[in-house]
């Protein structure tokens, strides 16, 4: 139960996951007709944009240590 609740072996990658499917699902949306191609572009570059922070911040994490946090003087 507890990896149910924890996100098991997707845990780190749920935020990818979902942002991919938002853009094959904004790309598909587009083909079939039902949004135009800047409503497609504003979805593509905002869950791209999603994956991006999240990937910066997992280098940051890396960097200074997972629970590190930086205290200013």
């Amino acid at each position: 139960m507890r990896k149910i609740i924890s996100g098991g072996f997707l845990s780190g990658h749920r935020t990818y996951i979902i942002s991919g499917i938002g853009i094959l699902s904004a790309i598909g949306a587009y083909m079939v007709g039902d949004t135009d191609i800047f409503t497609m572009l504003q979805s593509i570059f905002t869950l791209g944009g999603i994956y991006f922070l999240r990937k910066s911040s997992e280098t940051k994490r890396k960097k200074h240590g997972k629970h590190s946090r930086k205290i200013s003087e």
